[in-house]
């Protein structure tokens, strides 16, 4: 009789623990375990949208410095013209807010409000787009005065510049490798600054050498610091996750720098000149056209991929993904505007080269460590639920 009592509690608790371990709480825990984080299928459409991102911005960044070059070299003179371009074309955007889910956006924390006033809204993109505004100028007139190649090999140190501004405002750690690497591009741009390159499209004095080297300088530091700042509204004061609060950021901002950039054109009086201009462009009227067209169009899908890789990563890495276009500019331009390169912008390239390479290292080193964690992690996990399945 306590034989059979005992083979009976036996079997009730085999088959309390079939049950126990076919449960769906075992079974999701389970499914967790043996699926690594790194292979859903949100981080899968996370890495598809920063690869779209990052192609984006190498791609376009270097057909729209090409189209600006191109504008002063063959005629154009207009500096408030070409700040304009860089950002009059956000209308081309406006359509993709039809095809945007209308879903209430989700909440980085919830003891946060959901969407900031319009007041702070209007505040942001008033500062931001009169900011931009600034900065494109700026850079309208380093690519006025200075070489493409050159002028693209200066604009790496919006590097370092962003590398500063996102310790100081997103609390981004200083590493050996990030410090070697703002030395290395600080190091690359002052060598330029020693060269009067008056070869090929520039036949500039040194003065206005000199007013386009600080003015690239200048809206680089500018454009690490806007960058930053949108990192910090993101956070901070949208506190959104969608790709609405994208393009409004990319759509205000650019608004209200087009706006500043028209008074601009306007009360400088250039805009008398836009038709002998345009007369006089080598190529023809349709060509000027076309030129101003497409640069404004490259302009705002590179700003779609920077804005982009913000949100998804960091402020730094969208500034890391620009700089790795550094080589492409200079390259063409030897072939498209015969510009010189010469020993000095060798060294400057290989040293803005070894610098973007030194900043990206230790993302490749955690990268590998991610992986291999969640190999071992995931190997484990797969040994205990094979134990328990026997």
């Amino acid at each position: 009789m306590g034989k059979a009592q005992d083979q009976l509690q036996t079997q009730t608790h085999v088959q309390e623990e079939v049950r126990e371990q076919h449960s769906p709480e075992n079974a999701t825990v389970i499914n967790n375990h043996l699926q690594p984080p790194a292979l859903n299928k949100k981080n899968y459409l996370r890495w598809l949208r920063m690869a779209v991102y990052s192609f984006l911005v190498l791609s376009t960044q270097a057909v729209a410095t090409l189209l600006g070059r191109l504008y002063f070299a063959k005629g154009g003179n207009s500096k408030w013209t070409a700040t304009l371009v860089q950002t009059c074309g956000f209308p081309i955007l406006l359509p993709f807010f039809l095809l945007l889910s209308p879903n209430k956006p989700k909440q980085r924390e919830n003891n946060r409000p959901n969407t900031p006033s319009l007041v702070t809204l209007a505040s942001l993109y008033l500062c931001l787009g009169v900011f931009l505004a600034a900065n494109c100028m700026l850079y309208s007139i380093g690519l006025l005065y200075l070489p493409v190649s050159t002028y693209s090999l200066i604009c790496a140190s919006q590097l370092a510049f962003n590398a500063l501004f996102s310790y100081l405002l997103n609390s981004q750690k200083f590493t050996p490798f990030i410090i070697n690497s703002i030395v290395l591009l600080t190091i690359s741009s002052t060598l330029l600054v020693f060269q009067n390159d008056s070869s090929g499209t520039n036949k500039v004095s040194k003065g206005k050498y000199i007013i386009g080297f600080l003015s690239t300088v200048g809206a680089s530091a500018g454009y690490a610091l806007l960058l930053s700042v949108t990192q910090l509204s993101f956070r901070k004061i949208l506190i959104q996750e969608n790709f609405r609060v994208v393009l409004n950021m990319i759509v205000y901002q650019s608004l209200v720098a087009t706006i500043v950039i028209l008074m601009g054109l306007f009360g400088s009086g250039e805009w008398k000149g836009l038709n002998k201009e345009m007369s006089v462009f080598e190529p023809g009227k349709v060509s000027y056209f076309m030129t101003l067209v497409w640069t404004a169009v490259s302009w705002q899908v590179y700003s779609i991929g920077a804005v982009g890789l913000i949100f998804e990563v960091s402020s730094l890495f969208s500034n890391v993904i620009s700089t790795l276009g550094l080589p492409i500019v200079p390259v063409a331009a030897v072939f498209v505007f015969h510009d010189t390169m010469d020993g000095v912008k060798v060294v400057a390239m290989l040293l803005a080269i070894w610098g973007f390479v030194s900043y990206i290292y230790p993302y490749y080193l955690d990268e590998l460590k991610s992986k291999s964690r969640s190999d071992h992690y995931g190997n484990g996990v797969t040994e205990v639920s094979l134990s328990n399945r026997a």
